[in-house]
């Protein structure tokens, strides 16, 4: 699961470029979203429910499979996953270094190991070569589908050789690769408000075409009860509440179109950026449909990054970086065992990525405007 924290300049539409901008997503969806909720407030059913019910109807045909099961945030819907699989307890789940910190949470959380990979150098995706090397030993797979396009899955299916492969999915809501959208076993998704579907607070799915394991992933995060007071499972609480249902089930109607957006704008980015010196604009692997979560450009050699940062907050532009500090480097990992310099396409990543403003709303004007502020930090003129 992966935060995209708002940041600066992601308040209202007029201060500045905001990096997200909520308020106009929600200009589009309140009168469904009010009449929504005057249908939850009305029937008081608030956890569980019709409204919670109908989404994961709409958001497992969305995706293509047979089931999926809210919960209450992206973190909790990948342990979900991995508990769903009973692996064995302590053993190691291989994903990748260039993450946000949920994903080796979520590891943590199910009582399993993060053993971690560093990314390929091109897409900062995971490396299928380097994942192989370290899955003998390992119980499961786990994959993060990044900034909004897919990681390898053919050849990380293919390495897995028959273990589990748990797909981490929360950047990468309509997404496809050679044409699909499902290739594990059980993945994870979070809704929180910055995501391409974004909830009103947190929530988040596990999505299986696996019977069995939807069911676990339902009763797990309900106390392990199929009756109430009948606790089959050693549970927890986490389910997708009744309004959260309704705001996602009325942007995901629009889900497409501002994917479809949102591709748009990068590509107005490519255009308006591929010219400057200092600058790797994000590149898309080859068969990927991207969706554009993110548009994280690298600052190159000679020039620091958070002073380009700093240049553009000055000039009230809401850039952000995702993820300054790699995994194995963060102080609540460091029972690892890992030291700087040990996955260094990641290290590097977090030196040099700077996420520009990218979200369905964001007009030509605002993206001229973020253009030319970056031009000028990075001592150049578009």
């Amino acid at each position: 699961m992966h935060g995209s924290g708002n940041g600066p300049g992601s308040g209202a539409a007029g201060e500045g470029v905001p990096l997200v901008d909520l308020a106009a997503a929600h200009a589009e969806v309140a009168q469904e979203v009010r009449a929504g909720f005057d249908r939850v407030l009305a029937s008081g059913a608030f956890v569980k429910g019709p409204e919670v019910a109908a989404f994961e109807r709409e958001y497992a045909a969305f995706v293509g499979v047979r089931h999926c099961v809210g919960a209450a945030n992206g973190t909790d819907a990948l342990e979900l996953a991995l508990r769903a699989l009973d692996l064995p307890p302590g053993g190691g789940v291989v994903l990748p270094a260039n993450t946000f910190v949920a994903t080796a949470e979520a590891v943590l959380r199910a009582g399993l190991r993060p053993v971690l990979v560093d990314a390929d150098p091109e897409y900062l995706l995971m490396d299928p070569e380097r994942a192989a090397a370290a899955l003998p030993g390992a119980v499961a797979l786990l994959p993060v589908h990044l900034f909004g396009q897919l990681a390898p899955m053919g050849p990380l299916l293919a390495a897995a050789d028959g273990r589990p492969v748990v797909e981490d999915a929360a950047q990468s809501q309509g997404a496809r690769q050679h044409g699909r959208t499902w290739y594990g076993r059980i993945a994870a998704t979070s809704f929180y408000p910055g995501k391409n579907l974004g909830a009103y607070g947190d929530a988040g799915a596990v999505l299986t075409d696996d019977d069995a394991l939807a069911d676990a992933v339902r009763l797990t995060g309900d106390h392990g009860a199929r009756d109430r007071y009948r606790h089959e499972r050693f549970g927890c609480n986490s389910r997708l509440d009744a309004l959260q249902a309704v705001v996602l089930r009325a942007k995901l109607r629009r889900l497409p179109a501002w994917n479809a957006a949102r591709r748009a704008a990068a590509a107005r980015y490519d255009a308006l950026l591929g010219g400057l010196d200092g600058l790797a604009l994000p590149r898309t692997a080859p068969g990927n449909e991207h969706v554009r979560h993110l548009y994280p450009v690298r600052i190159g050699p000679g020039r620091d990054r958070d002073t380009v940062l700093a240049a553009l907050h000055a000039a009230g532009i809401g850039a952000g970086v995702h993820y300054p500090v790699p995994v194995h480097l963060q102080p609540a990992f460091r029972h690892l065992g890992h030291r700087e310099g040990t996955f260094p396409v990641a290290e590097r990543a977090a030196r040099e990525l700077l996420s520009l403003p990218l979200h369905p709303h964001l007009t030509e004007a605002r993206q001229l405007r973020v253009a030319e502020a970056l031009a000028r930090a990075l001592g150049g003129r578009l």
